[in-house]
């Protein structure tokens, strides 16, 4: 698993935290802050998720290659 698909989930948990600890508190601006973390999350597990995918595809490609 790519490290910034763990990235990506350790954000996006920080994200939730802090917007529960907004809505809890009435701060629009922590609630504002956890939905930026979230989405910053969001970003970096699908960049995460594309590299595993170029990874599998060059794995694969090198595998026919030796099947040749």
């Amino acid at each position: 698993m790519d490290p910034k698909r763990i990235e990506g989930m350790a954000d996006k948990l920080k994200g939730s935290v802090k917007q529960g600890i907004g809505k809890l508190t009435g701060r629009a601006d922590m609630k504002a802050e956890g939905a930026i973390d979230k989405a910053k999350g969001r970003i970096k597990g699908a960049a995460g998720r594309v590299e595993d995918e170029v990874r599998a595809e060059e794995h694969r490609r090198h595998e026919d290659d030796r099947t040749l």
